[in-house]
């Protein structure tokens, strides 16, 4: 993903990029239906422990080389539900943000010269390596809740100088509305294609639970990623007055 550093942006205009929603849209379905027959293939050709094994390995070293580790984590719900799914999710996660951490290191003046190139874009993410270690395990759990991309922050965050131990609990905090989404994404994904295997239709009851628990879902999104820049706009004004 690439940013333009308009000179024409309003005053006070967005800190990160725009949300961008899609409702189970056309893009959405058409993923998920590409992505079905390797996920059955994949629960029916693998053991429970080896399953548990592909799903941790593919979390954590998926984000170091720009694969999404989504499809996993629907694995993990598919398999193991919210308990051990998300005890799974969160732990892969843990490896598969550090690793992109310490490999950023290594080319550490290339990424502040790719922020330098978008110094209003990049203005909020050098503002979480700034203040005490409370002000930066925030300021990451934020961004992590905010639409900027997970991805490519795991490798932009050492270059901002924000120490290791906020930015770890940061991001895990910051995550679990994320794993949480995407394990009600895999049980709801496992229940249809269950109907559909069964050859009938989901009760009345089901349905209405279905709807509900998406309708949660997207509130819970929308609510999260609006106080979460609300909340990073007022980091960085902060650190522009400081």
């Amino acid at each position: 993903m690439t940013f333009n550093d308009d000179n024409n942006d309003d005053e006070g205009g967005e800190v990160v990029p725009e949300l961008k929603l899609r409702v189970e849209g056309n893009d959405d379905v058409n993923e998920k239906r590409e992505l079905m027959p390797l996920i059955k293939w994949e629960m029916a050709t693998f053991s429970t422990p080896m399953l548990a094994v592909l799903i941790f390995a593919s979390v954590a070293l998926f984000p170091t080389i720009f694969l999404p580790s989504s499809p996993s984590m629907w694995v993990a719900g598919m398999a193991f539900g919210y308990g051990f799914g998300f005890l799974l999710i969160i732990s892969a996660a843990a490896v598969g943000v550090s690793l992109p951490f310490f490999i950023g290191s290594l080319f550490l003046h290339r990424i502040q010269g790719w922020l330098e190139k978008y110094p209003k874009k990049a203005a909020f993410l050098r503002a979480a390596g700034g203040g005490n270690w409370l002000h930066q395990f925030k300021a990451v759990a934020l961004i992590r809740l905010s639409p900027f991309p997970y991805i490519l922050y795991n490798y932009c965050a050492v270059a901002t100088h924000v120490e290791y131990g906020p930015y770890i609990l940061g991001s895990l905090v910051g995550m679990v509305p994320e794993i949480f989404i995407s394990i009600y994404t895999g049980t709801l994904i496992q229940t249809l294609a269950d109907a559909s295997q069964e050859r009938h239709g989901l009760s009345a009851v089901q349905i209405l639970l279905n709807v509900c628990g998406f309708l949660i879902t997207l509130v819970a999104i929308i609510v999260f990623t609006v106080y979460a820049k609300r909340q990073l706009r007022k980091l960085q004004r902060e650190e522009e007055l400081v």
